[in-house]
């Protein structure tokens, strides 16, 4: 019946679930397994899960590393709940907040069985919430009617696929950088509207100037100092208005993809001390979560092949190139350094291997 949900459809309704604090099942076509978000499922709600059999904490394998849990996994590691654990207990694993303060979390036990891929698309499933990446789980050997049923497969494909995305509408803007206009993107999959910033008019037959930038909160509208966000912004769409034209894709990947929530949690550890790189694998992310192939497809939908890309990322250079966009020039974008700043743009350089 098409008024019912596609897999797909599905998938983005269980990201919303998620962020409820509602857990969802995933189906390997053996076995079901009803999970939920340890950020967010109620203490209520975990007692009831806790009804059903014995409860299982699954963890990224970065937050495991940090935690000295065995990841028989791979990238992620299954750990048995101990009966007396409660829902402190689970979230004071899952969140590296006070680690420094409790460092001794274990002893874990960990499983070592066969099953981990619904466990680890359930932790990407979070990832693409933009929550913790910790579920709590455990095998559903009763009927559950009413939650969100959801296939292995389904969560697999949506995890590896690269959204599509839809122009909704675009307007004209006058900037200060020059007259241009602002056309919204909208992804297929239920995600963050993107924008593209068209200043003047790109000739689509010569290479066009363009900049991918990621939403950055903090520093494109506070005007933080802990990054060089914001003057990246407002220097790429300077360079474009003295060149006459360019485009701007507006990406929101906050936090190198992680969220706004997740990226202040990691503000927070750098004042414990970590850098950037370790405070995302200590919440148990990858040192980049972004996904660039969102740009490319919205310079596909606005017939530009062909760009002068101003970036410091050599990864955002091979993205391109990988999607079909042909990058002629690397244009150097080396501003905002100053004195709180100077160790992340080090690290940037020293880690991600930006050129700086």
């Amino acid at each position: 019946m098409i008024l019912l949900p596609t897999p797909a459809e599905l998938v983005a309704r269980a990201r919303a679930d998620l962020r409820l604090g509602l857990p969802v099942v995933i189906s390997d076509g053996t076995s079901r397994i009803v999970l939920a978000s340890v950020e967010t499922v109620s203490s209520a709600r975990l007692t009831e899960m806790r009804g059903l059999g014995e409860l299982i904490l699954c963890l990224s394998g970065r937050r495991a590393q940090t935690l000295k849990a065995r990841a028989y996994d791979g990238d992620v590691a299954r750990i048995i709940v101990p009966s007396e654990a409660d829902l402190a207990w689970m979230q004071a694993v899952a969140d590296p907040a006070d680690d420094l303060r409790t460092p001794m979390k274990g002893p874990f036990k960990t499983l070592r069985t066969e099953g981990a891929a619904v466990w680890q698309a359930a932790v990407g499933l979070a990832k693409t919430a933009h929550l913790l990446p910790a579920v709590v789980g455990v095998d559903l050997n009763t009927p559950l009617d009413g939650l969100t049923v959801l296939t292995l497969s389904s969560v697999q494909q949506a995890l590896v696929e690269a959204s599509t995305l839809g122009q909704v509408v675009g307007a004209k803007l006058p900037m200060s950088a020059g007259r241009g206009r602002l056309e919204i993107f909208r992804p297929t999959d239920g995600g963050e509207e993107h924008y593209a910033v068209q200043v003047g008019l790109p000739d689509r037959a010569a290479p066009v100037l363009v900049r991918l930038h990621s939403a950055c909160f903090t520093g494109d509208v506070l005007g933080s100092l802990k990054c060089d966000c914001g003057p990246q912004l407002r220097g790429a769409l300077g360079q474009m208005g003295s060149e006459g034209a360019g485009v701007l894709l507006y990406l929101n990947q906050e936090g190198r993809g992680i969220g706004l929530a997740n990226k202040m949690r990691a503000y927070d550890l750098q004042d414990q001390g970590f850098d950037t790189v370790e405070a995302n694998h200590r919440l148990g992310f990858e040192d980049d979560e972004r996904d660039f192939r969102l740009g490319a497809g919205i310079l596909r939908e606005m017939g530009i092949t062909s760009v002068r890309l101003m970036t410091n990322n050599p990864a955002k250079i091979a993205m391109m190139q990988a999607q079909g966009i042909e990058v002629v020039e690397r244009v150097p974008l080396q501003v905002g350094k100053t004195p709180e700043n100077a160790n992340y743009l080090a690290v940037k350089a020293a880690k991600s291997g930006h050129l700086l």
